[in-house]
This record gives C-alpha cells, sequence and structure tokens, in this order.
C-alpha cells in the first residue's frame, strides 16, 4: 500500500477536530459550562482552518520552493502530535455523548415505567439478577459492523444428501482454525462476525476434544459416536474424529521466514505481531536446523534478506529485528525468493523438512494478487520432499482471508490467525512450533460410506470447500492436507435415521477409509474402522460440546445467503436453542478458557441474529 494512504493530512485532522468538538457539544446537551466549552472548540477548530487555508495559499504562490529536510520532519511531528490530540478529543467526546445518550435513555424507561432502570450488565457476569434476556443481550450485541476492507470466500453450504441416491461423502481433513481466531478476535473488539467468514470445519478444529494416542506410529486413532440432535429431535448428530499419533522431533527443518514490510502493515500493531511469531520461531529452532529470512514491499527489500544459516546468527536475528512498514504489497516477489532459498536449502539438506512461513495481512496488490496465479509462478514442482507453505494472517481491517487460506490449501501448508503479541508467542513456542512442524500425513482425506438400511439422509457441516468428489479420493492430489504430527481432525454430520434404525437402537451407521501418504518416501497408506450408533448413548461433555460449537458455525454462516434478512429470526431461535445447551454444559466444562471463549462467540452471534417468532433453519432441504 502507497505511503500516501497511511500518512494523515492536514484536512482529515481539521475535520476531526471538529467532528469532536460537535459530538463534545452534543454530550453537553447543549447547556451550562461545559457547552460554552464546546462550542469554544467547534470555534476554534474552524480558526485553524482558516489559518491552514491562509497557510496553504501563501505556499502555493511559492510552489518552486521546497522545505528543507529538517522543515519537513518538524512539519510531520507536528501532523502526528495533532493526529494523537485529534483522536483524543474525539474518543472522549463520543464515549461523553454516548453515555449521555444511554443516562436519557434509562431515565425516560424509569418515568414510563414507573420505576428505576435496571442497569445493562457484562455479559461476562455469573450474578444471577433480574435483568431482562433483551437487556443481557444488549450488554454483548456487538458496537460496531463488520471491519472494513475484508475480503472472504463465501462458500455455499452443502444440503442433505438421499442415502438412496448418494450414500458417499468426501472430504479432505483440515487442521486450520483461522476462522474461529478471527470471529473471536473481532468479537472481543466489538466488530460483528461476518457470516461470510465463518467456516464451521475451523470452529469445530479449533478445539481439543481429548481424544486418545493411536496404538502405534503409523496409523490415526478413528474415534466416532451419536449424539442427540440439540435443535430436531427427529435427527440425530454423527462424530467422525480423527487423532495423529506424536512423533519425536528427530528431522531437521529448512524454515524460510516470508515477511509483510508493506505500508498496510503499520495497521494497529500488525508488525508487532508478525515480528513476535517469526522471533519465537527462530527461538523453537536447534543448531541442526537452517533458517532464512525474506522482507518484501513492492519488491523484495534486499537490505534486510538475511541468506541461510543457523538460526542464532546474529543476521538472522538483525533481519528480524528490522522488520517496519514501507509501501506496497507484492507478496509475488516475496514468495518467489523465499521459494529460492528454500529449494536452495533443500538441495544442500534432502533429509529436512521444508516450510516456506508467510506473515501478511493479505492485502496483495502489486504483480499477481490471485493465490493460483502466485502459485503458478512460486510453486513447487519436486514431489518427493515439497515446500510446504504456511500462512500466518495478521490485522483485522483491510485484511484479504481468502488469499491467506487459499495459498495455504493449495500449498501443501496450513493457515493460522494471530490477534495479538501474546498469541503469536504461545501458537510459535518451542514445543508448539516443534510439534506443528513435524508432519505425519500429506494428501489426507476422508471418505464416509453411510448405510442406506440405518441413514435415510445425511448432511456434513462444514467442509464446504474441502469437499470433493468421491472418484478423486484414490488420487493424491496437493491441496488435500498436510496434518501435523499430535493433531486431531473432526467433523459432525446431521442425520436422519430409518425406521429401522430406530427400532434397533444400536447398529451399524457405515463405514469410514482415510488415506494419505508418508512425508518423506511419499509411501501410500490407508485405513478404516465402522461408524457404529447407539442411540442410548448422550455422547461425553466434549462431544457434545462439539456439536454445538458445529451447529451454531454452520448456521451463522447462512446469514451471508439472505441478503433481505429473512433468515436472521429463524436462525436466532436456533442459536439461542444451542445457547441454552452450552449452558448446560457448564458444570463439567465451565472451568475451560475455550469454553468462556466460545460463550462470548456465541453470544455476539445471537445479538447480530435476534430470533424472530417463526423457527427453522432457515435453509432449504
Amino acid at each position: 500500500m502507497a505511503r500516501e494512504h497511511w500518512s494523515i493530512g492536514r484536512w482529515g485532522l481539521i475535520g476531526a477536530l471538529i467532528a469532536g468538538a460537535v459530538l463534545l457539544f452534543a454530550a453537553c446537551g447543549g447547556e451550562g459550562e461545559e457547552s460554552e466549552q464546546a462550542a469554544s472548540a467547534v470555534e476554534s477548530a474552524a480558526q485553524q482552518e482558516q489559518q491552514y487555508d491562509d497557510s496553504s495559499l501563501a505556499q502555493s504562490s511559492d510552489a518552486a520552493g521546497s522545505r528543507s529536510a529538517g522543515a519537513a520532519e518538524e512539519a510531520a511531528q507536528e501532523d502526528r502530535e495533532a493526529a494523537a490530540t485529534a483522536a483524543r478529543t474525539y474518543g472522549v467526546a463520543e464515549e461523553e455523548a454516548d453515555e449521555a445518550e444511554e443516562a436519557e435513555e434509562a431515565e425516560e424507561e424509569a418515568s414510563s415505567s414507573g420505576g428505576s432502570a435496571a442497569r445493562p450488565r457484562s455479559a461476562s457476569s455469573a450474578s444471577a439478577s433480574s435483568v431482562s434476556a433483551d437487556e443481557e443481550e444488549a450488554a454483548v450485541r456487538p458496537s460496531r459492523g463488520s471491519p472494513s476492507a475484508t475480503t472472504f470466500e463465501d462458500y455455499r453450504r452443502t444440503g442433505f444428501a438421499d442415502a438412496r441416491e448418494d450414500d458417499t461423502s468426501t472430504f479432505s481433513l483440515d487442521v486450520d482454525r483461522t476462522s474461529y481466531r478471527l470471529a473471536l478476535n473481532w468479537a472481543r473488539e466489538g466488530y460483528e462476525i461476518d457470516p461470510a467468514s465463518v467456516r464451521a470445519e475451523e470452529w469445530v478444529n479449533a478445539f481439543d476434544y481429548g481424544y486418545e494416542q493411536p496404538a502405534g506410529e503409523d496409523f490415526f486413532r478413528i474415534v466416532t459416536d451419536l449424539l442427540e440432535h440439540p435443535l430436531d429431535g427427529e435427527r440425530v448428530i454423527a462424530r467422525v474424529g480423527f487423532q495423529a499419533p506424536e512423533l519425536a522431533d528427530d528431522v531437521p527443518l529448512n524454515v524460510t521466514l516470508v515477511l509483510d514490510a508493506s505500508g498496510s502493515m503499520v495497521e494497529g500493531n500488525r508488525v508487532e505481531i508478525a515480528r513476535a511469531a517469526a522471533e519465537s520461531i527462530r527461538d523453537g529452532l536447534r543448531r541442526q536446523d537452517r533458517m532464512a529470512v525474506v522482507h518484501f514491499s513492492t519488491d523484495v527489500l534486499s537490505q534486510y534478506t538475511a541468506w541461510p544459516d543457523r538460526p542464532d546468527a546474529r543476521e538472522i536475528e538483525r533481519s528480524i529485528d528490522a522488520l517496519s512498514p514501507h509501501e506496497s504489497t507484492n507478496v509475488q516477489a516475496g514468495l518467489d525468493r523465499g521459494v529460492e532459498f528454500a529449494a536452495q536449502m533443500r538441495r544442500q539438506r534432502p533429509d529436512a523438512f521444508n516450510y516456506i512461513v508467510l506473515m501478511s495481512d493479505g492485502v496483495a496488490n502489486v504483480d499477481a494478487t490471485d493465490p493460483f496465479a502466485i502459485l503458478r509462478r512460486s510453486g513447487d514442482l519436486q514431489e518427493g520432499n515439497p515446500l510446504r507453505l504456511i500462512t500466518i494472517g495478521v490485522g483485522i481491517a483491510n485484511y484479504n482471508d481468502y488469499l491467506l487460506e487459499q495459498l495455504a490449501q493449495h500449498g501443501n501448508g496450513w493457515y493460522r490467525y494471530l490477534g495479538s503479541v501474546d498469541e503469536a508467542r504461545a501458537t510459535f513456542g518451542r514445543g508448539n512450533w516443534l510439534a506443528l512442524s513435524r508432519p505425519f500425513a500429506d494428501a489426507a482425506r476422508a471418505q464416509v460410506r453411510w448405510d442406506a438400511e440405518h441413514v435415510a439422509e445425511w448432511r456434513i457441516l462444514g467442509y464446504e470447500n474441502r469437499v470433493t468428489s468421491d472418484r478423486s479420493f484414490t488420487e493424491d492430489r496437493r491441496e488435500f492436507a498436510e496434518i501435523p504430527a499430535g493433531s486431531a481432525t473432526t467433523a459432525f454430520y446431521e442425520l436422519s435415521l430409518t425406521d429401522a434404525a430406530r427400532r434397533a437402537g444400536a447398529f451399524s451407521l457405515g463405514s469410514v477409509e482415510l488415506r494419505w501418504l508418508t512425508p518423506i518416501g511419499r509411501d501410500a497408506r490407508s485405513q478404516q474402522a465402522e461408524i457404529f450408533g447407539d442411540l442410548a448413548e448422550r455422547g461425553d461433555a466434549l462431544s457434545r460440546f462439539g456439536g454445538v460449537v458445529a451447529l451454531a458455525a454452520d448456521r451463522y454462516s447462512a446469514l451471508s445467503r439472505f441478503g433481505d434478512g429473512s433468515a436472521r429470526g429463524p436462525i436466532g431461535e436456533e442459536l439461542l436453542d444451542l445457547r441454552e445447551e452450552l449452558e448446560r454444559l457448564d458444570r463439567e466444562l465451565g472451568h475451560l478458557d475455550s469454553y468462556r471463549d466460545f460463550g462470548l462467540l456465541l453470544d455476539a452471534m445471537v445479538s447480530a441474529a435476534p430470533a424472530g417468532s417463526s423457527g427453522g433453519s432457515g435453509y432449504s432441504r
């Protein structure tokens, strides 16, 4: 992004000062000493505007002249100080105006009801009081809309399939959880969650369901069970989980960091987050590993390039420390150089795993900007020991999720989102990073075959961009997932059972088969298991929690398909039902941070989709 996009002009400052003064005037109610101060502030701002007009005319009469470097820097410093003052003025005035408006509304409500108005309580409050459900909902309602300039791919949800006509479900496994982390960050910042950003499988796979480790190091553990459907007594939920084994960290690593140093990275604390993640990766590597660093803006910033070396090399550390925003965003140039370094290290160390880690907000605006065009030019043609592309997203507004997600999916890697410096350090701390960087399976995919004698209809929750044709199951495609050692993938299905199944009580639902390639050597592996159902079993708390997560994400994502708002009421009803189901799990799971975080998200979704008078999912069978 060009420099002028993130510098502040004086016209913007004058506007901010006037806006702040007007809001302060409004907050004061137009009366008393405070209102006189507000009026004075407006007058002062207008005077500053006139002074700037006069100075601008004087400067334009001498266009051939130019300011010295010192004078320009002094002016820039004045702009920055004025901008900070304007921001503080605007923020205080806006907050006071909001408080005044809330107090006035509460006073009117109290006078009309003949009593005192209840004060809205925090969404995190656990006290049992007489606060109404509407007031609780208002307490967690996002204060602003979705962030601006964000790019998501709105994948169409899959419908129910008649098992007599189509009994097979084929999909790539998935260990991404970015959609969930992104939504959680938005909710914490007061933004409304964009339904198009919700990929249900990434919400489901953000949680640990406590699967046991496989018996050996060569195969997955497959877990299946049947749950009550919390929204529909005529249906059930089936869970199919896959747990990869933990492996020893005995394979050396080649890691190339490709760091976005474009102007858009100046927003918020994007640079600080990316730098913290890069430094954590460096700290987690061993002397046997190798590392290189590339910075890119409009082109590769060669002055900051660190050539392949040991992770503790001084040039590596200096390069990471030097990360700062510059101009436009040429992801293509950065990845081209990153692939060069990674291929060089692979030739020198053929027995090492090879990772390229792209850290960016994804806002590509120079050269190729489409993920597939970028991969065609920066792709890796070697199949034996592939280069693995990890994408790390930072930022809220002005963020391209689609680019980063597709680069990772088709680049033989995975995708993460980081919302804070602490999260960056936790995600890429030594133990966690070494586990993530040890692949167990490549091109991993699953195929479920339902038994039409017992299953009448079926539908997978999420995985819309991972579902693939049944015939592709035998093909070793690059877009099928890499599964790190020790990680797990879970899929939930909505099922309608036949009368024969309900009479039997316990029965076979069908079978599942996994296929994958070993990371080095590319040996083909497969594994099968039966899916068994027992209507007498309710499932443990973690599996029921996962079902709530899957259904909530699936239902909320449907809102993007109803621009007229017609589905908000029915979907809001279902989200309320899911919140009640979540509350039933509080005794067993309430001590978990993950449970409380999802509760915050579910409250935000309920607020964004208020319940209507009619039920139903708002989605066609």
